[in-house]
C-alpha cells in the first residue's frame, strides 16, 4: 500500500510532515506520561516513559530503536531494506528482512552494521518446501502504524498479521512471536546474511532433541579495511523449556542472484566458506511447530567467542525468566541511568522533557560493552572491552564530557578500553567497528577523551583502575610514534612534526595512509597535542608542557590570510611541503557548494583538504585558543560579523562535529547574548521529537549529547575542566554523581517558558544576567570550572533577564585561551 502521511502538531516546535511510523500510540503514551508526571512530580518517576526511541530513525539519523540495556552488546531490532545502517527505518515503502540481535546505533556506515542472525517468522501454506527462505524472497512489508518500542522493548507487526517482539539483557534476550489463530508457525533463521553482506564463512547446527540451533562464522567490517574479519556466534533455544514442540526442521541454501534455493528436510548441519566469485551464498535453518500455537517464545544468546559462550550467556542472563521479567529488568537498568539527571517536570516544556530524556537514553546506548567477549589480540584481556567506538572524532566533543558529569565509573572503563588498545596494538583506537580497527577521521582523538578523564578525575583515577602515567604513555605513543599504516591507528606524525603541519603531496618514505584531509588533520592534530599538554601539566612534565603547548598552536600554520570568501579574509587551507598554500575555495564541501559530485569524506579523490567539512566550517576550530582565532580574523568586530554571516549564509551544519562549539563562539568576543540566540536557533531548527528529529546521523549519540548540553545551558571545552554558560531551557535540574557522592542543582532564576523556542520573543527572559555558585556571586557569567561546581556539588544559579544588551558581556573574564595565558594550571 502507498505511504500514509500524517500532519503532526508539536508545541513550540512548529508543524512537521512525517511518515505515519511508528504507531501513533507511541507519542500519545509519552505525552500522557509527561503530563501525568508534571501534575504529580513528587511520586516515583519512571523516566523510561519519557523516552522516544524512534527519534532519529528517519532523516538518516541511523538510530537503532531496538531492545537494549545500557551499553548492551545485544540490540534486538528488525532489519529493513533500503538505506538502514542501524537495521530499522521508518520508511513504510521498505520491507522487513528479519529480526536480529546485533546492531549499532547512530553510525554513518552506508553499508550498515551487524544485522547478523536474522530470524523471520512466516506462514507457508504449502508446507516446508513452499517457504521463501532467501533474503529477497522472504522480505515482507510491515503493518502500518504498528511499530512500538520503549527502552528494553521492541515490537513490529508484519502485513500478514504476525507480531514480533523482543527484549534483551547485555548479551542475550527473548523473542516473542504471535501468529494468527489456527496458523502453523514457520521460521527462517539466517546464517550468512548481515547488513553489509560481508559473510566470509560459517557453520550452523540443529539439535532437535535439545531444541537448540547454534550458528556462527566470520564477517567483515562496516567501517574499516575489507581484509579484516570478525567472528560472531548465536544460540537459539526454540522449545521454550519444553513448552513448544517442533514439527519440521532442516537447512537451506540459495542465492537470489542465481535464482536458486534448496532445502534439506531433516538435515541438521551447514559448514560453508566464503563465496569467492562474489555475492553472499545464503544459508540457514528452517523449522516449524506442532499444534498450531498462537505464541512462540525463543531465547537468544550471542557471543564473540564461541557458540558455547553464546548459549551460556542466554542461560545465565535470561535463564527461565519470562518476557515481562526481562523487560522489567531492562527498564530498571535504564531508570538507573536516566535518573542521574532530574528536572523540574512540572515547569519544563513537554517537548524539552522528551528531547532531553530521549537524548540521555541514546547517550547510554553505545558503545557496546563486550567485556568478556574478546577476540583477536584482545582475546582473554583482563580489562574492560567495548565494541563500536564510532568514532573518537565524533564523541570527544560532547559524549564523554557528559559522561564525566555523572558516570565516572563508566568513563573509567571506556578509558581503560582505550588504554588496552595501546597495550595491544601500540596506539589507542580512533574508531572500532565490528571489533576491528575502523578508519581514522581526524587523527588520534582518543587522546582528547583520555585527557578529559585525567583532567576531571585525576584524584580518583587510581581507585577507578586508571594509572595516569600509563595513560600519559599511551598519549605520547599517539603523539610521537608514526605507525607504518595510519589509516586506522595513530597519526602521520613524522611529517607533521617536521613541517609544523600535515603537508599536501608529501614524500613519506616510512608510512602509508590516504594522503587527503591535510588541513583538517593539522587542526585536529594540534588539538590532540593540546590534550597531551594538559596531562603533561597535570603530571608536572615541564619540558613536555612547553613542547606540546607549542605544537597545539600548529593550527596557525595552515591559516592563509590571503584567501578571501564573501568579503572575509583568512581561511584554513592545505599546504605543500615547500610551505606554499594550495588553494581550496572555502565554499567547497559546504552546504553552499554547487558541485554535487565533489567528494568530501574519506574518498581518495577528496582534494579539498578537509574531512566532511569546508574551510568555512573548519576555520573556526581551535577550541583551546579561540582568542587567537579572533586576532587572525581581524578582531572582535570582524569576528562577530563573520560568525553572523557563517550562520545567515548557510555555511553552518548542525550535524557536523567541527561546528559543535561554533554557535558559542560569541562568548570569546564578549557577546554571550548572541550565543544564547544562536543556540536557541540551532536547537529548534534542527532537533525535535519526530523520527526525523535529528540533523542527520546521530554519530554514536554525539548529536544526542550536544542537544543535552544545549538544553541544560552548558557547553564543555574538551580536555579541560571549563564549561561555557548558556541559557538553560529547563527551570531547574539536578545532576547526581553517585561515585563522588555529590549532587549539583542548577536553577534558572527568572526562567521564562516563552524563551524556549527558535526565536526568543521580545520581553522573554533568556539572557544570562548573573551566575552564583553555592551562594557566591561569580565575577563572570560566561564560564565556570568543573571543580567549583560538579566536583563539589551544591547549587548553581543562572539568573536570566530579558535585557539582552545588559547581558551581552562576560564580566570580569572571557573563556580561556592558550594565547592569552589561559589553561595555565589544572585543578
Amino acid at each position: 500500500m502507498p505511504p500514509i502521511w500524517t500532519f503532526v502538531a508539536l508545541s513550540s516546535l512548529g508543524l512537521h510532515w512525517v511518515l505515519a511510523q511508528p504507531s501513533p500510540a507511541v507519542q500519545k503514551r509519552i505525552s500522557t506520561a509527561i503530563k501525568n508526571a508534571a501534575s504529580s512530580p513528587t511520586g516515583d518517576v519512571d523516566y523510561t516513559e519519557f523516552v522516544n526511541v524512534f527519534i532519529g530513525t528517519d532523516n538518516d539519523g541511523d538510530v537503532c530503536p531496538g531492545a537494549s540495556v545500557p551499553f548492551g552488546m545485544a540490540k534486538f531490532s528488525t532489519d529493513l531494506t533500503g538505506y538502514a545502517p542501524a537495521g530499522y527505518i521508518t520508511d513504510p515503502s521498505q520491507k522487513i528482512r528479519g529480526l536480529s540481535p546485533m546492531h549499532d546505533s547512530g553510525t554513518g556506515s552506508s553499508l550498515g552494521t551487524y544485522g547478523n542472525f536474522e530470524i523471520m517468522p512466516m506462514l507457508c501454506s504449502g508446507g516446508f518446501d513452499s517457504c521463501p527462505v532467501t533474503l529477497a524472497a522472504r522480505e515482507r512489508f510491515r503493518k502500518n502504524n504498528t511499530d512500538e518500542a520503549s527502552p528494553g522493548y521492541f515490537a513490529q507487526t508484519l502485513d500478514n498479521g504476525i507480531k514480533m517482539e523482543a527484549t534483551s539483557t547485555r548479551r542475550a534476550g527473548l523473542e516473542r512471536f504471535t501468529f494468527p489463530k489456527g496458523s502453523k508457525p514457520y521460521f527462517v533463521l539466517d546464517l550468512a546474511n548481515d547488513l553489509p553482506a560481508s559473510f566470509a564463512g560459517g557453520s550452523l547446527n540443529i539439535d532437535p532433541e535439545q531444541g537448540r540451533v547454534t550458528l556462527g562464522g566470520l564477517w567483515g567490517s562496516s567501517f574499516g579495511p575489507g581484509s579484516y574479519n570478525y567472528q560472531a556466534f548465536a544460540c537459539y533455544d526454540i522449545l521454550d523449556g519444553g513448552k513448544q514442540k517442533l514439527s519440521e526442521y532442516g537447512v537451506w541454501t540459495g542465492m537470489t542472484s542465481e535464482d536458486f534455493e534448496a532445502k534439506g528436510l531433516g538435515q541438521t548441519h551447514l559448514n560453508l566458506t566464503r563465496n569467492l566469485i562474489g555475492g553472499v551464498y545464503e544459508s540457514g535453518a528452517l523449522f516449524s511447530y506442532n499444534e498450531h500455537p498462537e505464541q512462540i517464545n525463543i531465547r537468544v544468546g550471542i557471543s564473540f567467542v564461541s557458540v558455547e559462550q553464546a548459549c551460556a550467556n542466554a542461560e545465565s542472563e535470561v535463564g527461565d525468566a519470562s518476557f515481562e521479567d526481562i523487560v522489567a529488568r531492562s527498564k530498571a537498568l535504564w531508570n538507573e541511568k536516566l535518573r542521574k539527571v532530574e528536572i523540574d517536570l512540572k515547569n519544563t516544556p513537554a517537548n524539552v522533557t522528551e528531547m532531553l530524556y530521549s537524548s540521555l537514553y541514546r547517550a547510554a546506548l553505545t558503545p557496546n560493552n563486550a567485556t568478556g567477549e574478546t577476540q583477536g589480540v584482545f582475546a582473554g584481556t583482563t580489562h574492560p572491552y567495548f565494541d563500536s567506538l564510532y568514532c573518537s572524532w565524533d564523541t570527544f566533543r560532547t559524549f564523554y564530557p557528559l559522561m564525566a558529569l555523572h558516570s565516572p565509573e563508566d568513563f573509567a572503563q571506556i578509558v581503560d578500553n582505550y588504554l588496552d588498545g595501546w597495550r595491544k596494538l601500540g596506539w589507542m583506537p580512533e574508531c572500532r567497528a565490528n571489533n576491528l580497527p575502523g578508519w581514522t577521521q581526524g587523527g588520534s582523538s582518543g587522546d582528547v577523551i583520555v585527557g578529559h578523564f585525567a583532567i576531571t578525575y585525576h584524584n580518583e583515577a587510581a581507585a577507578l583502575g586508571i594509572d595516569l602515567n600509563e595513560l600519559y604513555s599511551a598519549m605520547l605513543a599517539d603523539a610521537e610514534l608514526n605507525p607504518p599504516e595510519w589509516n586506522t591507528l595513530g597519526r602521520q606524525v613524522n611529517v607533521y612534526k617536521d613541517n609544523g603541519y600535515v603537508p599536501f603531496g608529501v614524500l613519506d618514505v616510512s608510512s602509508v595512509g590516504r594522503q587527503t584531509r591535510e588541513g583538517s588533520r593539522t587542526l585536529e592534530y594540534a588539538f590532540e597535542d593540546f590534550a597531551v599538554r594538559q596531562v603533561a601539566l597535570l603530571l608536572n612534565k615541564t619540558d613536555d608542557v612547553a613542547k606540546y603547548t607549542n605544537r597545539s598552536l600548529f593550527y596557525r600554520n595552515v591559516w592563509d590570510p590571503s584567501v578571501v570568501s564573501d568579503g572575509f579574509h583568512g581561511f584554513a587551507q592545505k599546504r605543500a611541503p615547500n610551505g606554499s598554500f594550495v588553494y581550496t575555495n572555502p565554499v567547497d564541501c559546504s552546504p553552499n557548494d554547487k558541485d554535487e559530485n565533489r567528494e568530501c569524506s574519506l574518498q581518495g579523490d577528496n582534494v579539498v583538504g578537509f574531512y566532511e567539512s569546508s574551510p568555512w566550517e573548519y576555520s573556526w576550530f581551535a577550541p583551546h585558543d579561540t582568542a587567537h582565532l579572533i586576532e587572525l580574523m581581524d578582531g572582535n568586530k570582524t569576528f562577530v560579523k563573520r560568525l553572523e554571516h557563517f550562520f545567515s549564509a548557510g555555511y553552518y551544519l548542525a550535524g557536523n562535529e567541527p561546528s559543535f562549539q561554533t554557535p558559542i563562539g560569541y562568548h570569546y568576543a564578549n557577546q554571550p547574548a548572541k550565543s544564547v540566540d544562536q543556540v536557541r536557533d540551532v536547537v529548534f531548527t534542527n532537533f525535535d521529537i519526530t523520527p526525523a528529529g535529528l540533523p542527520g546521523n546521530d554519530d554514536q549519540a554525539a548529536m544526542a549529547t550536544l542537544l543535552v548540553f544545549h538544553l541544560l545551558g552548558l557547553y564543555p571545552v574538551p580536555s579541560t575542566s571549563q564549561f561555557l554558560v548558556l541559557s538553560p531551557m529547563v527551570p531547574r535540574y539536578t545532576i547526581h554523581n553517585a561515585y563522588l557522592n555529590v549532587s549539583t542543582t542548577v536553577t534558572t532564576k527568572g526562567f521564562d517558558k516563552r524563551s524556549v523556542q527558535q526565536t526568543i520573543p521580545k520581553g522573554a527572559a533568556a539572557y544570562v544576567k548573573s551566575v552564583t555558585i553555592n551562594e557566591v556571586a561569580q565575577p563572570n557569567r560566561c564560564h565556570f570550572d568543573f571543580y567549583d561546581v560538579f566536583r563539589v556539588g551544591g547549587e548553581l544559579v543562572i539568573e536570566v533577564t530579558a535585557d539582552k544588551d545588559g547581558a551581552n558581556s562576560c564580566g570580569a573574564s572571557l573563556p580561556e585561551s592558550v594565547s592569552t595565558g589561559g589553561f595555565a594550571q589544572v585543578r
